[in-house]
């Protein structure tokens, strides 16, 4: 802790200052709401959103059933994938902690058009998305536009030494130390990254073109396919069924997640539902 962090923290020089495991300014999915609703309206109404790895399904759905009850939405929902993470954070939180993307944005997507809220909040995917074609993928899923960051690190020549939080990046990236940044080239790798962003997104559109689709709004789960045994492929269609508009507030759907988990959980708290806490107790 440097002084010129201390300064700007308004913490003491020299002492670790250590992220706490939950968030202090709520404990519950409506107070979560209604934080949203102060930050709106202590940013002059500018657009709030969040970001979350999904973990227990009745988490999220605990926090679309206080939407539902508040009224209170996010403008925009982020979601990340358990494949994704910076190089500062814990290794086992980089590799273990989360869904993957592709499970996680087809729930949320899910969740929000059965709760007839899909069209009230924007959505984004990220982790691991570096290429046109997870690009199209996390799009065909329901995303408005994606998140990435581990490509353009790439291309200014991180080498995923895993020392973000060291400040002693060996390719001068991740660093405020000038002996070390001084070794990364501003004007070389500002090309690199232009030609990589530009020709990503040239491929993209040569993967809309090949199928025949004039915008990337155009994707839909049908265009992905994925092999599930060695004789078989499936769509995303098949394997990722969306719910109906609405359906969530009209009957119980027929998909094994929201079957376990949607009645039980609650607007109230994050807590795991009733037959979770049992299933606990037994074992």
């Amino acid at each position: 802790m440097t002084a010129e962090i201390a300064a700007a923290r308004g913490v003491p020089i020299g002492q670790d200052v250590v992220s706490p495991a939950s968030h202090p300014a709520f404990s519950t999915p409506l107070e979560m709401m209604h934080f949203i609703a102060r930050l709106r309206v202590l940013t002059d109404d500018k657009p709030v959103g969040i970001k979350l790895a999904i973990g227990h399904p009745w988490e999220w759905f605990g926090m679309v059933k206080a939407m539902l009850e508040s009224d209170i939405l996010p403008d925009f929902i982020v979601v990340d994938g358990g494949e994704g993470g910076t190089g500062a954070s814990p290794l086992e939180f980089i590799n273990r902690l989360g869904m993957p993307l592709v499970d996680a944005l087809s729930l949320v997507h899910s969740t929000l058009v059965g709760a007839n809220l899909r069209h009230r909040i924007r959505l984004a995917g990220s982790g691991k998305i570096t290429s046109a074609f997870h690009i199209a993928r996390t799009l065909a899923l329901g995303a408005d536009w994606c998140n990435a960051g581990r490509g353009f690190m790439f291309s200014l020549g991180c080498i995923q030494a895993m020392n973000c939080h060291t400040g002693r990046c060996p390719s001068g990236v991740a660093t405020q130390d000038p002996r070390r940044s001084r070794h990364l080239d501003v004007a070389d790798k500002g090309e690199r990254v232009y030609h990589y962003h530009r020709n990503t997104l040239e491929a993209l559109a040569e993967m809309l073109s090949a199928a025949g689709l004039e915008r990337p709004a155009d994707l839909g789960p049908g265009h992905i396919m994925r092999r599930v045994s060695r004789h078989q492929s499936c769509s995303y269609a098949e394997l990722y069924p969306v719910l109906a508009p609405g359906e969530l507030l009209r009957h119980l759907p027929d998909q094994p997640l929201f079957q376990r988990f949607w009645e039980e959980s609650r607007a109230n708290s994050f807590q795991p539902p009733a037959q979770v806490v049992e299933l606990r107790h037994r074992a």
